[in-house]
């Protein structure tokens, strides 16, 4: 039984010349024995999903902290979200839509609790800075069951190179950058409409003439305009027109989502709760799990535990350590 072999045969086959093939990935941190059914990205595939990291992520925030209703986002939902967008455009253009399930599947894994807050909460606090692109690849490469999930060095270089100054240097790499873009400025939207935030009219209307007035016709106008500028290339992008009205359109978002906005609200708290939460750890090291890099600098180690937390597990903590609790009298 080698269905391995005969899928790698298969990729050669029917795939793009431009395509990453399992049978030449660039390989591992630590050398490890092929597997008998599956492909080298597929096994990467399966090692994200089972993972801690990944599970963590379902009680981890988008952008809405502490959402009421049942129906926001979360970063799981946007990651699989992102991972659909994916595989659509890398089946289309005939890549490896393994390895770009894969790099989408893994790209958030070192998200810290309530979003971007969190993140700019550490990074404020930890010497050496906090970008969770660069914790994403902490996290697969050292931090996941101690040791790491050793993944491919393709699957490595699209979660880190998914956000930043630099492009994925595989093509499958590329399309979840822009799918990563594509999902959260359609479902932010769709998040802002839902909790009141955002009315229809009140989106720029010379970019919803080229995209769409609806969430379907966005997603489908940005995916379908990426494939048809993308083929036959030997990089991934958008038509101009495209490009400009989605550029256009996460502006907007930022201006009246993410940065001014009554879903914004208790990000301060948030972001207090996480710094009070480093300082603390810093003065207790003994409450770090013993399994977290115990030959990296303290400071190191206290980024990583917050970074892995989930929005619950923090507000549990701070809590436990910060709030006082009435003495149980007979």
């Amino acid at each position: 039984m080698f269905l391995r072999r005969d899928m790698e045969k298969l990729e050669e086959k029917i795939l793009s010349p431009r395509a990453a093939l399992s049978s030449r990935t660039r390989g591992r941190l630590r050398p490890e024995d092929p597997c008998p059914v599956r492909t080298e990205f597929q096994r990467d595939r399966d090692r994200i999903i089972h993972s801690k990291a990944f599970r963590r992520l379902k009680h981890k925030t988008q952008v809405f902290v502490a959402p009421e209703g049942d129906h926001y986002r979360t970063r799981l939902t946007h990651t699989l979200e992102v991972s659909q967008i994916s595989r659509t455009i890398a089946r289309a253009l005939r890549l490896n839509e393994d390895l770009t399930e894969a790099i989408a599947l893994g790209h958030d894994l070192g998200h810290t609790p309530f979003g971007h807050s969190g993140e700019e909460a550490l990074n404020e606090v930890t010497p050496h800075g906090f970008k969770h692109n660069e914790q994403s690849l902490r996290v697969v490469d050292l931090l996941e069951g101690g040791r790491g999930l050793n993944l491919t060095w393709e699957v490595r270089d699209g979660i880190l190179n998914h956000t930043g100054p630099h492009l994925p240097q595989t093509l499958e790499g590329q399309i979840v950058r822009y799918a990563d873009r594509i999902a959260y400025i359609n479902h932010d939207i769709d998040d802002a409409l839902r909790a009141g935030i955002l009315k229809l009219e009140d989106l720029p209307q010379d970019c919803l003439r080229v995209l769409g007035f609806t969430h379907r016709e966005r997603i489908n106008t940005m995916v379908l305009d990426m494939i048809k500028s993308s083929w036959d290339k030997d990089h991934i992008a958008m038509s101009p027109e495209v490009q400009e009205a989605a550029d256009r359109l996460r502006e907007f978002l930022f201006q009246r989502v993410y940065l001014d906005s009554p879903a914004k609200a208790e990000e301060g708290k948030a972001k207090n709760m996480l710094k009070q939460l480093y300082y603390y750890y810093l003065e207790h090291p003994q409450l770090l799990p013993p399994e977290l890099a115990p030959n990296d600098p303290l400071p190191r180690r206290v980024c990583d535990y917050i970074a892995g937390m989930t929005d619950r597990f923090a507000l549990n903590q701070y809590i436990k350590l910060f709030v006082p609790t009435g003495y149980p009298c007979e």
